[in-house]
């Protein structure tokens, strides 16, 4: 397709954070309502726009719709701040849906939502903080965060030190490690990762996983796209993973900041609202397992029978199935048929 417009609409979350959607036009108009994509911890909304022959936002126009990306509190083109799930739930995401909600006209929207995107956008959802969505899209984990063994050893074992030394993990330490916690990660990332020579692609595997790679297959990858992600991965939040290992303790996700507008707990009572949620999962992610969003469909679809969705997609991971060369014809389109159906 053609070029791509954007225009970056800054929005003020709940607690004064300045973040923003940014909104992405082709060539022709859209014909079906706006759907907000929603990434993940220490990238920005750039993911969804990697150096691939047609990318998911590029797939979602031809497809018709009106596409909307945000940058919330852990996306790298914002300051880097200490942030919580609980946070981007009950200040970002909301205020990205009424942006999105005002700027549209449209009373309701959809959205895609990948890994602390999607942690933390479900808590809003359950929550009933984003009425106006009403269909969601869900990418490797959701509700209920389960981790290889590995990475809850090392969330268990190595975090609570790191945090004495630095607020936050860098996967950008594979390039330069100035501080003497990263250059030691660093040293130890080299010693154990082989897979390549990408040192961000290293770095990222061992802060985010248990693999080699751990976030997704190299095979699933151009060349121009794995170099790409050097620049796509930078600070995140160490009191989120304090966080994420509490919730895969409990087995689900939780609230830490005691907030009253949230749950403690988001799995003890029927969530507040009436999105149809479909959730997909590569079956050889390694960041969080595929049981994930099983447990996930299986909890929602326990509340309402056959209303929700569930993909395991063979042979993609935690990332390809946006980033991966073949997802153009091997993900894009199922989440698309997602899209399109009626709630």
């Amino acid at each position: 397709m053609g070029v791509l417009k954007q225009r970056v609409v800054p929005f003020q979350a709940g607690d004064g954070m300045m973040c923003n959607v940014i909104h992405v036009e082709g060539e022709k108009e859209p014909t079906k309502g706006p759907v907000l994509l929603v990434h993940g911890a220490g990238v920005r909304a750039n993911l969804f726009m990697p150096p691939t022959e047609t990318t998911f936002v590029a797939y979602l126009i031809e497809n018709g719709y009106d596409v909307w990306m945000e940058n919330w509190r852990a996306s790298i083109d914002l300051p880097p701040t200490e942030w919580t799930l609980d946070q981007a739930a009950l200040y970002d995401h909301p205020e990205a849906v009424k942006t999105v909600v005002k700027e549209t006209g449209s009373e309701e929207i959809k959205a895609v939502i990948h890994c602390q995107g999607s942690t933390s956008f479900t808590m809003s959802a359950v929550a009933g903080l984003v009425p106006q969505v009403k269909t969601i899209v869900s990418n490797a984990v959701s509700l209920h965060p389960v981790l290889p063994l590995w990475s809850m050893f090392k969330l268990k074992v190595f975090i609570p030190p790191t945090e004495k030394f630095t607020p936050y993990l860098n996967p950008q330490w594979g390039l330069s490690a100035k501080i003497p916690i990263a250059k030691l990660i660093a040293a130890v990332v080299e010693l154990t990762h082989h897979e390549c020579d990408n040192p961000v692609c290293k770095q990222v595997s061992f802060t985010y996983g248990s693999g080699f790679p751990a976030l997704w297959s190299h095979e699933n990858l151009n060349d121009e796209t794995h170099e790409w992600l050097k620049a796509e991965f930078a600070e995140v939040s160490i009191p989120f993973f304090r966080q994420i290992t509490r919730c895969a303790s409990k087995g689900n996700l939780i609230a830490v900041e005691g907030k009253a507008e949230l749950p403690a707990d988001f799995a003890a009572a029927p969530p507040k609202t009436d999105a149809r949620f479909a959730f997909f999962a590569g079956e050889d992610n390694r960041c969080f397992l595929p049981k994930s969003q099983v447990k996930s469909f299986q909890y929602f679809d326990g509340i309402r029978k056959d209303y929700h969705s569930l993909h395991l997609i063979p042979n993609y991971g935690h990332l390809d199935p946006f980033l991966g060369k073949n997802a153009v014809h091997d993900t894009f389109p199922l989440m698309v048929q997602e899209l399109d159906r009626p709630h």
